[in-house]
């Protein structure tokens, strides 16, 4: 599909494939030096996607951490950081959460159209809010990121985000990075839920790159024949 951004979906997991566990502080998985990793992919995405309850629970900025690659985007004719994109099914969101609050970026709130005008009203001018029907499906979502410029993007998360985005096909790579460490809650967020994925044992994803960045691994796979061998 050309009418669709070039979509990489990235996050880390444990070792027993959590991304988080159940507790209210968030649990971060990474390094500091895989932190920079994602900080450049972020810099060469035009969006960056998470989910509704990513925005309640993580409170995320979403921004370009380094001052270089901000500089460089400028240079590029960019804005400092890419587009913030959110998926929510009941539109609660608070207006004064950083996604809404930091940074100049666009916003953009996805919602089916039985909440778009509260969200509308509960956010004011903070953010798009864009109609997307009786329920807000992936791939219809993609397509219209692309109408609105979006070439590459970067999902982040948060599980349910990931798994709809993995069952609907419209994931071109998936960059893995592993964590040396086992959470073993069951009441935590796993990496992906039950779903209907095109990868499968008939048709297994082809494992592109690994390589370490401290004591994480990350894994890249191509998952369409869009697929760049240029790391993003």
């Amino acid at each position: 599909m050309a009418d669709r951004p070039y979509t990489v979906l990235s996050c880390c997991v444990s070792l027993d494939g959590y991304l988080d566990d159940a507790s209210a502080r968030r649990l971060v998985l990474s390094n500091a030096a895989d932190l920079d990793r994602v900080d450049a992919l972020r810099a060469g995405c035009d969006a960056i996607l998470v989910g509704a309850t990513t925005v309640r629970n993580d409170d995320p900025r979403l921004l370009i951490r380094s001052a270089e690659r901000r500089a460089d985007r400028a240079r590029r004719g960019l804005a400092p950081s890419p587009t913030k994109v959110t998926v929510t099914g009941r539109g609660k969101l608070d207006p004064q959460a950083r996604f809404f609050s930091t940074g100049r970026a666009t916003r953009l709130v996805y919602c089916p159209s039985q909440t778009a005008e509260g969200a509308r009203a509960l956010l004011g001018g903070r953010a798009c809010v864009v109609d997307a029907g009786e329920a807000v499906r992936m791939t219809w979502l993609s397509e219209d990121l692309h109408r609105r410029g979006v070439r590459r993007l970067l999902v982040e998360g948060g599980g349910t985000i990931l798994t709809q985005f993995l069952a609907h096909g419209v994931v071109d790579e998936l960059q893995l990075a592993v964590a040396p460490l086992f959470v073993g809650d069951d009441a935590g967020t796993r990496f992906v839920g039950p779903g209907e994925f095109p990868w499968s044992h008939r048709h297994r994803a082809r494992l592109a790159a690994t390589w370490p960045v401290g004591d994480v691994v990350v894994l890249r796979y191509a998952l369409s024949d869009r697929f760049c061998d240029e790391p993003g």
